[in-house]
């Protein structure tokens, strides 16, 4: 289960990947790759085909980013982050964060045997301070529900 110290270790870490930004701009994947970088983060955007976004390039795969991130945020099909947390725990990255709709029992596994800090069942969005717009009110109703990681 993810934990509150989980969440800040692997939000401490500014150098980031985020897996699955479309060239188009308009999928959730890119719309993580923005606001982290508005909020400081070195961001690199994943998309195996390619492209740029906002004349940033999107690296084909995670060893094709000229520097190893301290982390890497998914947000791509189960299927495809199974593959790629094995690529990225073959080239260092310790901390991964598996948006909802991106996590699989498998790929969880796998990065619980390998030791890695992985975040599951949240939305980095929700927890990437200042948290803004709807992901405001999200935050808000999962504390008062008693729903935010302790």
């Amino acid at each position: 289960m993810t934990s509150k110290k989980d969440i800040e270790d692997f939000i401490g870490k500014k150098c980031i990947a985020v897996v699955g930004v479309s060239g188009s701009g308009k999928k959730f994947g890119a719309a993580v790759y923005r606001d982290l970088k508005q909020k400081g983060w070195r961001a690199f955007g994943v998309n195996p085909r390619g492209g740029s976004i906002e004349g940033d390039p999107l690296y084909e795969t995670l060893d094709k980013i000229p520097q190893t991130p301290d982390a890497a945020v998914f947000v791509v099909p189960p299927k495809v982050t199974e593959e790629m947390v094995q690529e990225a725990h073959k080239l260092g990255i310790k901390n991964i964060w598996l948006q909802p709709g991106a996590e699989s029992a498998a790929a969880v596994e796998f990065c619980q045997s390998k030791g890695l800090n992985v975040i599951y069942g949240e939305c980095i969005l929700m927890h990437a301070a200042p948290v803004g717009s709807i992901h405001k009110v999200h935050r808000f109703l999962h504390k008062l529900f008693g729903k935010l990681p302790q």
